[in-house]
């Protein structure tokens, strides 16, 4: 239903558009010779609302074009005769349905992104169009095809072919910009969450680790305790073991699937530094405008870099930045600052949040540990500095916190260490 109406609302629109401009004229050259703009709007109709069916389209028009041509005939002073009227501008009907047929036959909309094809069609199309409009015409008026009335014809349908087609072309170039924005857009959004089920699948191994030795030490206690015959305490020795056993095995499926959803998404493993740092800003930029903060972001790179693995360092930064946005209250700034120093990679993110105390900062990346609050008073768990300080330490690299109290804009700085050849390792 809908795409009937759409269809319709297409013929409407060429029944009221081309006739208007095929009243419209431009002389492209010196002298006499007018070219109309009806036929190069009746083929960007057809080429942009490729929904449209030519044949259709093209008797609407031709219909629509006689109609306006004979209306505006009727308001010139003097004697209106229809017969002459319809002899005069009925030819025109079957340019615009002989165009229309050619369109149909030769499949121009599957050439929409050929713009040679459509140029030379539309040239093509032009004069074997017109060529019917004086067949007809000299039925009437016995009006005869002579080589400059060819020449003429060929001109002009160049003219406006071409006119067309670079007027397509801006449009094919504006809607391929779009949809390439939001097919970044999204790349971005899929990156972000895969960087965060990165950070999850982590701890969720982790956890799958302690299950393990959680397993082995309770299998070992119940070996203890049978062998002292307490066979009641090596029981639940026994059903413990096997509880934390069922809890590794849920573990390692959630953990498989966390995977095969990480590896379905095809993204860039690789990416330019600063490609990554404008990703994770405007990630937090965007959570910093939903938790209502006026925050101004910034990024600074310095030396010669490669591709580094981007999932790794989305998900050190994410938690760090994101971090600096909950540090700072209603306004402040934020600047992430990355350098290529030997084969060391420094990353620092700086804000001009309220700092972290004397008495925090032995605590700040132990598990578990945090400052931060919800509106119900429940903590946050703690885990987003103790994540980043492990990944990065078996990384082979390591996190501090700087001290800038006193000592310039910012208040606060984590600066990141990381071996080069750690994040650009393939496979």
């Amino acid at each position: 239903m809908r795409k009937t109406r759409d269809k319709l609302l297409i013929y409407i629109l060429m029944a009221i558009v081309v006739p208007i401009a095929g009243e419209l004229k431009f002389f492209p050259f010196l002298g006499d010779l007018r070219v109309s703009l009806g036929t190069p709007s009746f083929f960007f109709i057809l080429l942009w609302f490729r929904q449209s069916r030519p044949i259709p389209a093209g008797f609407v028009t031709g219909i629509s074009v006689v109609a306006f041509r004979i209306g505006l005939e009727t308001l010139e002073p003097g004697l209106f005769l229809l017969d002459d009227a319809l002899k005069m501008h009925f030819p025109v009907f079957f340019y615009y349905f002989a165009f229309a047929i050619l369109f149909h036959i030769f499949k121009v909309k599957k050439y929409h992104s050929n713009p040679i094809y459509i140029g030379l069609f539309g040239v093509g199309a032009e004069i074997l169009a017109t060529l019917a409009e004086l067949f007809f015409r000299s039925i009437f008026s016995h009006t005869p095809l002579t080589p400059k009335s060819f020449t003429m014809i060929v001109g002009i349908a160049i003219i406006r072919s071409f006119f067309v087609l670079g007027f397509y072309n801006i449009f094919i170039i504006r809607e391929t910009r779009l949809s390439e924005e939001q097919q970044r857009k999204r790349s971005e959004e899929i990156l972000m969450m895969v960087s965060s089920l990165f950070v999850e699948r982590i701890q969720l191994n982790k956890s799958m680790r302690n299950a393990e030795q959680l397993t082995a030490e309770c299998y070992a206690l119940y070996r203890s305790l049978k062998e002292a015959s307490q066979e009641s305490a090596a029981g639940r020795a026994l059903g413990i073991a096997g509880r934390m056993h069922e809890i590794k095995k849920d573990s390692q499926r959630i953990y498989a699937g966390l995977s095969r959803l990480m590896d379905h998404e095809n993204l860039k493993d690789f990416m330019d530094i600063k490609e990554i740092l404008y990703v994770s800003i405007t990630a937090n930029r965007r959570y910093g405008e939903m938790v209502g903060k006026t925050i101004q972001y910034g990024v600074e790179t310095e030396g010669s870099h490669p591709d580094y693995h981007a999932v790794i360092l989305l998900s050190l930064l994410n938690n760090l930045v994101s971090n600096a946005v909950e540090a700072i209250q209603s306004t402040g700034k934020i600047l992430v600052y990355a350098k290529k120093a030997g084969e060391q990679l420094l990353i620092e993110v700086r804000d001009t949040g309220s700092g972290i105390s004397e008495k925090s900062k032995k605590l700040i990346f132990e598990p578990g540990f945090t400052t931060k609050f919800n509106e119900s008073g429940l903590a946050s768990n703690g885990i987003g500095l103790a994540f980043v300080k492990e990944t990065v330490e078996n990384m082979g690299g390591k996190i501090s916190l700087i001290d800038e109290i006193g000592n310039g804009e910012y208040e606060t700085s984590f600066q990141i260490s990381l071996p080069v050849r750690e994040l650009t390792k393939r496979g």
